[in-house]
């Protein structure tokens, strides 16, 4: 005999089942079986490495630095001129056989194509007058050196600077970025920080980004600080500049000896009287003066937010082309 259910009982077993498999759930997402996300964790990451143009640049504590590099014991002098994107620096430094250094002069900013003293006759003259100071000072002839840096080589006044230095006997010496960043680091990174601080060096062209790997050195290179003149927008100059210096080993993040022409500015505003070293400022503690400052703070901030550095040094002594006298 087959007993047939009526509507009512098909209903009444229907709100049961429903109701079991309610409560089931329940006990056992309680029980930790089942995690269910407040968000997708997944996008929040990439929204974070998606910045704002009008993100907060990173603010923190500055830290002190206290450190004096060993002084050179009868060493010799040795000049260098760099030839520079926007501009040229001249450098006179003492230098021992243990490559212990000491600056003993420096022309900052001077230019010769770059202020309008554009033919070959000026350039000759002006570079005549870099070679006759530095011989003047004690330098010997063959201890004089010129360096294109690698922002400065995408500059086509550069070429006529170039051909002015072999008129008069000299050797040009261009260097790739990744040359340049090993360089800066030879000449801001002291022996005692090898194994727990990075270099940047904020160029006008591009921005390199250095540290010690075992006995090699790793460099990689950003936008400079003129991105802008490019109309690159500055949302990706930083997510570029944060990419590359995320590869710093954390290891080494402790410390960032930090060169440049926007570093420089930095520096200036903080600075203790004749000090070697002057911590810079949080980037978000500064108030930019200009486009190129605050392109040049834009990188800064990139730099400080992914390796979590929170002790920047700037060297009023170093320059990349410090690095190649001592590499020679």
């Amino acid at each position: 005999m087959r007993t047939r259910l009526t509507p009512f009982a098909k209903l009444l077993i229907l709100i049961v089942v429903v109701a079991a498999l309610f409560f089931g759930f329940r006990m056992f997402a309680d029980s930790g079986g089942i995690n269910i996300p407040a968000n997708d964790e997944g996008a929040a990451e990439q929204q974070a490495e998606s910045p704002k143009k009008d993100q907060k640049p990173a603010s923190f504590e500055v830290r002190n630095f206290d450190f004096t590099p060993p002084a050179p014991q009868n060493g010799t002098l040795k000049g260098v001129v760099e030839l520079g994107a926007a501009g040229f620096n001249s450098f006179i430094v003492e230098i021992d056989q243990n490559k212990n250094w000491r600056l003993e002069k420096a022309e900052w900013g001077n230019s010769l194509v770059y202020d309008g003293l554009a033919s070959g006759k000026d350039i000759t003259q002006g570079l005549k007058q870099y070679i006759a100071d530095m011989l003047d000072y004690g330098v010997g002839g063959r201890n004089i050196h010129f360096v294109v840096s690698s922002g400065a080589a995408k500059v086509a006044a550069t070429q006529k600077i170039i051909s002015g230095v072999k008129s008069l006997g000299y050797v040009v010496n261009t260097v790739t970025p990744e040359k340049e960043a090993q360089l800066a680091l030879r000449a801001a990174l002291p022996d005692a920080y090898r194994d727990k601080a990075f270099v940047v060096d904020i160029g006008s062209g591009n921005t390199k980004i250095s540290w010690a790997d075992g006995s090699r050195v790793a460099g990689l290179e950003t936008y400079g600080a003129k991105y802008y003149v490019d109309k690159t927008d500055a949302s990706e100059v930083y997510l570029d500049a944060r990419s590359k210096a995320a590869r710093v080993p954390a290891a080494l993040a402790k410390t960032c000896f930090i060169l440049g022409g926007v570093p420089f500015q930095l520096a200036k505003q903080v600075r203790q009287g004749e000090e070697r070293y002057t911590v810079l400022k949080a980037p978000g503690a500064y108030e930019a003066d200009g486009a190129k400052e605050e392109a040049g703070i834009n990188i800064y901030n990139a730099i400080a937010d992914v390796t979590g550095c929170r002790q920047f040094v700037f060297d009023w002594d170093a320059n990349f082309t410090i690095g190649f006298l001592l590499a020679l």
